[in-house]
């Protein structure tokens, strides 16, 4: 992912409803034509049979291939997929590192706890899921499962900096309790993926149940995804924050499940209202990334009002799984970004996304 290390940006005054965002289902305009059974086989269409401009199309995937560290490019329409490639070494069968396209997953496994019962609501504190053997001083066992989803919990936190250090350590989650307070919790923006492996850890700890299994039994199974596997850390956890191995197919379908408002056929796996809750925009803030326009963030997931508005999951150096509701789309990249610095998995990622925005969006008719 992207790390916008050293910046805090002022938060916007969210949205009070967040809390009971796992109750009653809903629809809005803009959702899937169709409900696919998500754990039934994708099945594949000729460009033109989804609306797709075929010639386009080619023209985004010879650029994709022409990316010497891309690995995979698809496409889904209307609940088929149109295009399907992979380059180098990457193939269907390849579970690829996604990074932090892990905080995504992690959203939806939130949202489900809640509206489960296990959690109580967004606004809980953390302290009472963190009991010993973590030491928790009194500003930080009052921070929400909001504010950690939200970037928001005012640690002293720069990605770029602190991510392997914090990877390396014996403790991962006291690692990040040590760090210090530099703002109040809900008013400053920092990247944190530290962050969001506490929030996986209060998860794990709410529902009782290791985060990768509950992941299995409460995401995945129901829409069909047998691929995952993540990676572990400390004392039974896995990281939450960047650190699952997904198939490209699988990252269509977790894309094709958030089109479809969070439902696999009639079954709702994730609560519509946490689905649209989650991926409008709370900040005030934009920025712009290469072709991506008018970028900011959700609930750990990227969110554009450009039009046509999309939300993605955002994995570093260019693992994209982006949504864009109103041409009923969902597409998926994959890169080899080991070994990249932090500006050079930004520059990939902003070519994959000049792939999806200047090639792939056109031949759905957005612009």
């Amino acid at each position: 992912m992207l790390r916008r290390s050293g910046q805090a940006i002022a938060v916007l005054g969210l949205a009070a409803g967040v809390a009971a965002c796992g109750g009653t289902e809903s629809t809005s305009g803009g959702a899937s034509a169709v409900r696919l059974d998500l754990a039934q086989p994708w099945m594949e269409a000729d460009p033109a049979a989804v609306g797709l401009d075929g010639a386009r199309l080619d023209a985004a995937a010879l650029q994709a291939a022409a990316i010497p560290r891309g690995r995979s490019l698809l496409v889904a329409r209307h609940g088929r997929i149109a295009l399907e490639r992979y380059f180098a070494d990457g193939s269907q069968a390849t579970a690829f590192d996604v990074r932090s396209v892990t905080k995504s997953v992690v959203s939806a496994l939130l949202g489900i706890a809640i509206r489960d019962g296990a959690l109580p609501s967004l606004e809980m504190p953390i302290g009472g899921y963190l009991e010993p053997p973590y030491l928790l001083d009194a500003e930080s066992a009052a921070i929400t499962a909001h504010q950690l989803a939200t970037m928001t919990s005012g640690f002293e936190w720069n990605d770029d900096v602190d991510y392997d250090p914090w990877l390396a350590s014996p403790d991962h989650v006291q690692f990040l309790l040590d760090r210090p307070h530099v703002a109040a919790p809900g008013t400053l923006f920092t990247y944190n993926s530290a962050a969001v492996h506490v929030l996986g850890v209060v998860v794990q700890r709410a529902t009782r149940t290791p985060l990768s299994d509950y992941a299995q039994a409460r995401l995945f199974g129901p829409i069909g995804v047998g691929s995952a596997r993540w990676q572990p850390l400390d004392r039974g956890t896995v990281n939450g924050g960047s650190g699952i191995r997904l198939r490209a197919r699988d990252m269509l379908t977790y894309g094709q499940l958030y089109l479809q408002q969070g439902f696999s056929g009639t079954r709702a796996v994730v609560p519509a209202s946490w689905v649209a809750e989650t991926t409008r925009p709370q900040f005030p803030w934009r920025d712009d990334y290469g072709a991506q326009r008018s970028t900011t963030y959700g609930i750990l997931w990227w969110v554009s009002d450009a039009q046509p508005a999309a939300f993605f999951a955002w994995g570093y150096g260019g693992q994209f799984i982006y949504v864009v509701p109103s041409l009923d789309l969902v597409v998926v990249t994959t890169t080899m970004w080991q070994d990249l610095s932090g500006a050079d998995a930004v520059a990939l990622a902003e070519q994959e996304l000049g792939v999806i925005v200047d090639e792939v969006l056109p031949a759905a008719g957005g612009s």
